[in-house]
């Protein structure tokens, strides 16, 4: 059975899925709600059907590769984004969503054209936080948290660079296709959700 968590009002709003097999997934719901979105909890195919856009939390990534496959997942998410459906990953989604992962043969959903370190800003007693600005997010810079966190370390020629950290890219979009090395979740800023509930809102506009 599926878990929606609503939104206030009778207003017809869009429905946006956290991936629910590992990671911050009550904050991100909390986020999304804040920020006017109905919220579904995705650990079932037929959820998929139901969502116009889909975040992919923080975790291990392995961890959730192997678990989006278990689930019956992994098909659908790839078919979903691969049609046009918004997708934002932070932290190990940022892995989740890439191309090429250095030391690794395998990617996982491989859907956004860029090539990722794991844990390249080293283990969780050395996460961080840092106020970064973020093109395409107005205001002050953005409170980001680091945890185990990846960069991505080259990407291609459509993929837009959102945000370093010293010459490392850590948010970065492609099309329908939002990452971030960081957690936005776990500050108190609705910025980057909002910024990927405008992308869903977009994407769902007629033609």
């Amino acid at each position: 059975m599926s878990v929606w968590l609503n939104a206030v009002g009778d207003c017809l709003m869009e429905r946006v899925g956290v991936l629910n097999v590992q990671g911050a997934v009550r904050e991100h719901a909390d986020h999304l709600r804040r920020v006017g979105s109905e919220v579904v909890l995705v650990k079932h195919p037929e959820d998929l059907q139901v969502i116009d856009g889909l975040i992919i939390p923080g975790g291990e990534s392995t961890t959730i590769g192997k678990l989006i496959r278990k689930y019956e997942l992994y098909d659908g998410i790839r078919e979903r984004i691969e049609d046009g459906m918004p997708v934002f990953g932070t932290c190990a989604g940022l892995i989740l969503l890439a191309k090429k992962i250095e030391g690794s043969d395998e990617a996982h959903l491989a859907v956004m054209d860029t090539v990722v370190d794991r844990n390249s800003f080293g283990r969780q007693r050395e996460s961080f936080e840092a106020n970064l600005p973020i093109s395409e997010i107005d205001g002050e810079a953005f409170p980001c948290v680091f945890i185990r966190a990846p960069h991505i370390v080259s990407a291609g020629s459509d993929v837009s660079v959102l945000a370093t950290y010293g010459e490392k890219i850590v948010a970065a979009r492609q099309g329908n296709r939002l990452a971030t090395a960081f957690h936005p979740e776990l500050s108190d800023d609705l910025r980057m959700h909002a910024y990927f509930l405008d992308m869903v809102r977009g994407s769902s506009q007629p033609d």
